[in-house]
């Protein structure tokens, strides 16, 4: 857990710190960056992210657990006002493919240098990510209980795969130097496939 900022003016210089760390991981990568440019960037002085971080991996760590929990309830927000379990999925697939324009450093440091994070990997219970798992539980069951999507439905390992997929466009997205596909398109691609299989029967064993 990070640690507390002193009073006055602390929620404005930690956030100011975090967007800074978001500027810097994504331009230098996570190994590459030091805490004395985060504080330069940021306007404050080094020992100054101490007293809000005990060290680069909290900040990281931090940096994608708050970011993480704007996103969850922006798309919460989104998906409430959201029709059907159908109409709501859909929401929630291109919500999730437009954070890669309107959140584009952040995203990077979420899709590539978390990842090389080994305390992050190993260590930390990703609350605010199980969370985002949750919403698409919660569409998946809504749709079971309309009739919407199959009865049958694996909600775990539907769940799953339908993050898997926007994970892996995401980070194929990120890494293409020519952005090849355009992150809308994707999502209604995305969509598409999903929204079929969700709604349509399952084929007998052994059938073609």
């Amino acid at each position: 857990m990070a640690r507390r900022g002193p009073r006055g003016g602390g929620a404005a210089k930690r956030d100011r710190i975090l967007r800074a760390a978001i500027r810097i991981f994504s331009q230098k990568g996570y190994f590459n960056s030091k805490i004395s440019e985060i504080a330069r960037l940021a306007g404050v002085a080094d020992g100054t992210i101490y007293l809000y971080f005990k060290n680069k991996d909290d900040l990281l760590i931090s940096l994608f657990e708050e970011k993480m929990g704007e996103v969850v309830n922006d798309v919460r927000a989104r998906v409430a006002d959201g029709g059907d379990a159908l109409a709501r999925l859909e929401i929630f697939i291109r919500n999730h493919m437009d954070l890669l324009v309107k959140e584009a450093g952040l995203i990077e440091v979420i899709q590539v240098e978390l990842r090389q994070s080994n305390k992050f990997m190993k260590e930390y219970v990703p609350v605010k990510f199980l969370e985002y798992l949750d919403i698409i539980s919660g569409i998946l069951e809504d749709g079971k209980r309309e009739g919407v999507f199959r009865p049958d439905l694996n909600v775990t390992l539907s769940r799953r795969a339908i993050f898997g997929a926007l994970d892996e466009i995401s980070l194929a997205y990120v890494l293409s130097r020519k952005r090849k596909y355009d992150p809308a398109e994707a999502a209604a691609e995305i969509f598409r496939i999903f929204a079929a299989g969700l709604k349509g029967s399952v084929p007998s064993e052994g059938g073609r």
